[in-house]
């Protein structure tokens, strides 16, 4: 007669493994949940960023005015201007982006405040906007879910700054000058 030893896990066993993964997952949630917001705020500013360029490069390639228009949360829209003068005329959209693509709580804040759009020449610089709004500089990326931005805090805030020659830098507010990542 051969004797086989009992195979398998008894049920103290299983409920000691359940109660230490239990720990360690309450462990790791806030920093998780600090982690998936800053995600949101970088995917924000990514995205944003491609906009930028993708209104930078299309102006460049049709040689000809495009501007690109920042709506809620981090949507954006890109088209071709076809008549400056009033009432403007704007063709077809380009590319756009919806504002939940990734980061449903990041937020634009833009400077000037009242700025929404940017307009790029044939040769890639920004040039003022044809139906005279305030001209996009620079937009604060931020995340209404995950606390204020500071060195120490949980939240990494980024800005992107729109150079008159059409430069586009992603910069981070609270690092200081000269350091390359700073605004």
């Amino acid at each position: 007669m051969i004797r086989r030893l009992p195979r398998g896990f008894t049920l103290v066993e299983v409920l000691i493994s359940i109660t230490v993964l239990g720990i360690l997952i309450m462990l790791a949630m806030p920093s998780f949940g600090e982690w998936l917001q800053n995600q949101q705020l970088r995917a924000g500013a990514e995205g944003s960023l491609n906009g930028l360029q993708v209104a930078r490069a299309e102006a460049i390639r049709r040689n000809a005015l495009v501007q690109i228009t920042f709506g809620p949360g981090t949507a954006w829209t890109v088209q071709e201007v076809l008549n400056t003068t009033p009432p403007i005329t704007l063709g077809p959209v380009i590319q756009s982006r919806a504002k939940e693509e990734g980061s449903p709580n990041a937020v634009l804040v833009p400077t000037p405040a009242d700025a929404t759009t940017a307009t790029f020449t044939a040769l890639g610089a920004t040039t003022a906007n044809p139906d005279g709004t305030s001209r996009l500089t620079r937009l604060d990326i931020q995340n209404t879910m995950g606390g204020a931005c500071q060195p120490a805090g949980p939240m990494r805030c980024l800005a992107l700054l729109v150079q008159a020659g059409g430069s586009i830098k992603m910069c981070d507010p609270i690092v200081a000058l000269p350091d390359a990542r700073g605004c």
